[in-house]
């Protein structure tokens, strides 16, 4: 396995989410080309089971429309909405400019600013492989020594203090991460940085800090898989793909709340609008410190991201049509259902909705 990270390059849409879908380029308001009634996109692996969801239930009343989703991960989904090769993205991290890419997204759409609207929100589980083990409780701090190295075995006393009563192992911990740039990883650090009382030193990136050890994979299906397979791991993964592997439960206030959609949601409902974003733009600020009962603040807000305007009547129309269902009630209760997220609340709901509601031609 690789055990470094490194920063991957655009990736073409290559295997679509298996619905006999074909796929097309990004059709967008600077004049890329698309074809048909067909829509592509492409991104975060955490929003893969709810895009499956979201595109059975679009095409269930738009059987003419052909929608294809590659989960190719977060950065790559972005760099494709970017260059054109994608209509729409899904990114579990709202766009920055930390990496030039909310220019570049605005040069993709013709000088306009581009929505993002979140439509998935899920907890990251922090699993763990060890045999008969299946919950743990984990403050923020512990984890992030486990992490950074500093914790080293399984029954280190500071682990050992918050599971009064489980028989830890004295194996050497071997800790996963992702090695692709990942939105999963972005929010993860997020949560480092700001709740381990600052034992976690790197900021927040989409890319596993280089200076640190550990096993890698690419994707949530593998770092799952590395986990699954190799005892005495702990990894984060989104909370939809960790059937069956240990799950850990974060120190909120005075108590541990394990990862589930009631208390993602909560979570959320604490948090606050990101400062200055335009009117189509609804990045949220996740407040990681929140003391608030049952909620659960290690989440990941996966956002949509498209063009206001499209320079084909058609993709423009299959853009607002398919990311209007995504983000309307239906579509959450059909994502809920099929990764067990959490529906986005009412008011978030409704604005994200009228934001999608006006993609149109130019």
């Amino acid at each position: 396995m690789n055990r470094t990270s490194m920063r991957r390059v655009l990736v073409p849409a290559v295997a679509a989410l298996s619905l006999g879908l074909g796929l097309t380029a990004c059709n967008s308001s600077n004049g890329a080309s698309g074809g048909g009634n067909t829509l592509a996109g492409s991104g975060s692996t955490a929003q893969q089971k709810a895009e499956t969801a979201w595109i059975a239930g679009y095409q269930t009343s738009n059987s003419n429309a052909t929608v294809t989703y590659d989960p190719v991960g977060s950065g790559s989904g972005r760099k494709n909405f970017e260059s054109g090769a994608s209509a729409f993205a899904g990114s579990d991290s709202y766009l920055t400019d930390d990496q030039g890419e909310l220019t570049a997204a605005k040069k993709q759409c013709s000088g306009e600013d581009p929505i993002e609207v979140p439509a998935y929100v899920s907890p990251i589980a922090v699993a763990f492989n060890l045999g008969s083990i299946k919950s743990l409780n984990l403050s923020a701090e512990t984890i992030a020594k486990i992490f950074n190295g500093t914790i080293t075995t399984w029954n280190d006393p500071a682990i050992a203090a918050e599971n009064k009563g489980v028989s830890l192992p004295s194996a050497p911990i071997v800790t996963v991460h992702r090695s692709d740039d990942s939105g999963t990883t972005k929010n993860f650090t997020d949560y480092l940085s700001k709740a381990s009382n600052g034992t976690w030193k790197d900021k927040a990136d989409s890319l596993w800090p280089s200076t640190l050890k550990g096993e890698s994979a690419e994707g949530t299906s593998g770092v799952v898989g590395v986990i699954t397979d190799t005892p005495n791991t702990i990894g984060y993964a989104d909370n939809s793909a960790v059937s069956g592997l240990g799950v850990a439960s974060i120190q909120v206030g005075s108590a541990y709340v394990a990862p589930s959609a009631d208390a993602a949601s909560k979570a959320l409902e604490v948090s606050k609008p990101v400062a200055g974003r335009p009117s189509v733009d609804l990045a949220y600020d996740v407040d990681r410190t929140t003391t608030q009962a049952g909620a659960y603040p290690l989440i990941l807000v996966s956002y949509l991201l498209a063009c206001q305007h499209y320079s084909d009547a058609t993709q423009a129309s299959l853009v607002k049509g398919f990311l209007s269902y995504a983000v309307s009630a239906e579509g959450q209760k059909a994502a809920a259902a099929a990764a067990g997220s959490a529906e986005l609340p009412a008011s978030i709901q409704a604005k994200a909705a009228a934001i999608v509601g006006a993609i149109a031609a130019k």
